[in-house]
């Protein structure tokens, strides 16, 4: 595997990670305002 391969595919994971973590971030804070739970349904 050369180098430029190992880059992109880092480039990749970084960018997979990236998406999922920005999605949830979003939702907590739509949550926070909306004052649902994060998972749906109620915790009580």
């Amino acid at each position: 595997m050369t180098l430029m391969q190992k880059r992109i595919l880092i480039l990749l994971v970084i960018i997979i990670i990236a998406a999922i973590l920005g999605r949830l971030t979003v939702r907590i804070f739509m949550n926070l305002l909306l004052g649902g739970s994060l998972f749906g349904g109620n915790f009580l």
